[in-house]
């Protein structure tokens, strides 16, 4: 196998490998809006209702109880 094959191999694995899981929610978030801004600016509507529906899932919601929740 020459050098080149071995550098060629080397740089598919690492090109499988997973991602690195995002360090805060905050940080996946930025993650998801730039690739909903890119997906906006090359015209990739699927890709980006796709996108706005993961960042909508990854948003901090307060659920606000309804009223009869609270007398009981």
């Amino acid at each position: 196998m020459t050098a080149l094959s071995v550098k060629f191999s080397q740089a598919l694995a690492r090109g499988r490998r997973a991602p690195r899981a995002p360090d805060s929610r905050e940080s996946l978030l930025l993650a998801l809006l730039r690739k909903r801004a890119t997906a906006h600016s090359v015209g990739a509507d699927a890709l980006e209702a796709l996108l706005r529906d993961q960042i909508r899932w990854a948003l901090p919601i307060e659920r606000t109880p309804h009223p009869a929740e609270l007398t009981e």
